[in-house]
């Protein structure tokens, strides 16, 4: 199976369609709203506007696994993300990445190592996942990682289609 044939609902209901996104590249991070690494949906949203001509997008997948930091409903999280950091980027429900529950998006992601070999369940908010668009994860990047780092940006533009 591919992220392209995975089925997650879109954060205010429908589907989220990811095969929509077959031929690009995709930057796949579980977010939340009441985190410390909360204000890189600012970073994410310049990734969004800088590359999305380009054949790309970020997709924000909320998740409220970690010390409950992602409370809100669906119209909650929506409104936040407009209202704070003019989020234009597309946003799944709220999943869970970890765990007996963990959504089957995350179990074709978590295989993946990151730059130091870090593979297996998702650390914390803002765990990054890079698609190439053949649908192949090309790169993993740790929650701590800025959206707009020299590493994040150059995989991106090396993964454009």
């Amino acid at each position: 199976m591919s992220v392209y044939e995975v089925e997650i609902a879109g954060l205010q209901g429908g589907s989220a369609d990811l095969a929509q996104y077959r031929g690009k590249a995709v930057l796949i991070v579980n977010v939340a709203s009441k985190c410390g690494l909360t204000p890189q949906y600012a970073g994410l949203e310049k990734l969004q506007e800088r590359f999305a001509g380009s054949g790309f997008t970020v997709l924000g997948v909320p998740c409220n696994q970690f010390m409950g930091q992602e409370p809100g409903s669906a119209e909650e999280i929506a409104q936040f993300c407009s209202a704070t950091y003019g989020v234009t980027f597309p946003m799944t429900e709220k999943v869970e990445v970890n765990g007996a529950g963990r959504h089957p998006l995350y179990d074709e992601l978590v295989g993946t190592a990151d730059a130091e070999g870090h593979t297996g369940d998702i650390r914390w908010n803002f765990e990054k996942f890079l698609i190439a668009p053949d649908g192949s994860v090309a790169a993993r990047f740790a929650p701590q990682a800025e959206p707009e780092s020299t590493e994040v940006v150059g995989a991106i533009e090396k993964n454009l289609p």
